[in-house]
């Protein structure tokens, strides 16, 4: 097989985390054309044409819901570290791809499958000067020194919890440990992080970190989701946690499970967004007694329906911690709140929308000078 013949196969094989395709018009072979190029944003808001792959979808591993799980029969694909970094030198001077997302199945242990993604990292930084956005899958059961090497190469490193807990972690790998194998190199994360300086890290700084969840395949509830990745933030630095909604897989053996909406999916990233970037507790979020968000309603909404329809903020004297809680008042919309008070009283919706704030969601929510704003009465 072709080299571009493997990235398309393993490309394409990468059905656990959202990738797009887009073709390709500077490779001249239509068998190399839509190599599982996907648009990401990075962790600065930059958006960029990420490949996303694998080095092998080989596994030793039997995980129940994986589509790579050593027990299921499948076209499979591999490169060498070496082969894997002068394909994707190709693509980049080319132009086709901007950066790289990096994993791999699990082959021979955690640890020498760690070392082939630090060859590769390795090689596409020394031998080909490589510069541009790396991210760093940390295999189950790689050692400290690993995690630390990964983190001096990669501009983000991430480990897939999968589940929230070990309880969960069983019913989707029962062959991975949640503590030891998974939450342990997070943590090790967040220690370099804090104690070691990034003087030789790459380009001065630490990479970011992040780790992904299955979303319902386990039984598992939103607030057991959230629980851990509120931890995650507060004690090991985690930057981003991603979900991805469970969609069964033939030959598997959870084939027969039920797939999980996507709406969940998106309300947990709402609710895990409130926890990271607006100051909420987890105990504020709107848990029904289930344990899991509403679907029909955005969390912050939820909250402000409950919390502020009879107690709206004024926005001229509210502190920053109290208008993030207001619908439709983001970060960057506080700040610009906060600075054009300053110079003058917010007195009206047409400053809001000046400012590029949405007016119309925060309008239930808020005061203006000590004034609800007008609300237009519906004809019908």
């Amino acid at each position: 097989m072709s080299d571009f013949g493997r990235l398309k196969l393993l490309t394409s094989q990468m059905t656990l985390e959202p990738s797009g395709g887009i073709e390709c018009p500077q490779l001249s072979s239509r068998k190399q054309k839509s190599v599982g190029v996907s648009h990401a944003m990075l962790p600065n808001g930059q958006r960029i044409a990420l490949l996303k792959t694998l080095l092998s979808s080989v596994c030793e591993h039997n995980c129940n819901y994986c589509p790579f799980r050593s027990g299921r029969d499948f076209r499979r694909a591999s490169f060498t570290p070496d082969e894997f970094a002068r394909v994707f030198m190709y693509m980049h001077q080319a132009g086709i791809v901007e950066g790289v997302f990096l994993s791999s199945g699990v082959v021979g242990g955690g640890v020498q499958t760690q070392d082939r993604l630090l060859a590769t990292a390795e090689i596409l930084r020394r031998k080909y000067h490589y510069r541009d956005y790396l991210h760093l899958k940390i295999m189950p059961g790689a050692e400290k020194a690993q995690v630390e090497q990964a983190m001096l190469l990669a501009d983000r490193v991430s480990v897939n919890l999968e589940a929230p807990n070990a309880e969960r972690l069983d019913r989707l790998a029962p062959d991975k440990r949640f503590d030891d194998q998974l939450l342990a190199p997070l943590r090790w994360i967040g220690e370099i992080q804090r104690e070691q300086h990034p003087n030789k890290a790459w380009k001065g700084r630490w990479p970011s970190s992040a780790t992904q969840f299955v979303v319902g395949g386990a039984g598992e509830s939103d607030l057991e989701l959230l629980a851990t990745t509120a931890y995650l933030h507060q004690q090991a630095g985690l930057g981003r946690a991603y979900f991805s909604a469970f969609s069964p897989v033939p030959e598997t053996p959870l084939e027969g499970h039920a797939p999980t909406p996507l709406q969940r999916q998106n309300r947990l990233y709402q609710a895990s967004f409130l926890l990271r970037d607006y100051g909420f507790d987890l105990e504020e979020l709107p848990f029904q007694g289930t344990g899991d968000l509403p679907l029909e309603t955005d969390p912050k909404l939820a909250w402000a329906q409950q919390h502020l329809a009879a107690a709206p903020v004024e926005l001229n004297t509210a502190s920053r911690r109290d208008l993030l809680r207001v619908p439709g008042i983001g970060p960057k919309s506080a700040d610009l709140i906060l600075s054009a008070r300053r110079q003058n009283k917010l007195t009206s919706l047409g400053h809001l929308k000046k400012l590029g704030i949405q007016a119309d969601k925060a309008k239930p929510f808020i005061l203006l000078d000590g004034r609800a704003p007008a609300r237009q009465l519906r004809m019908f």
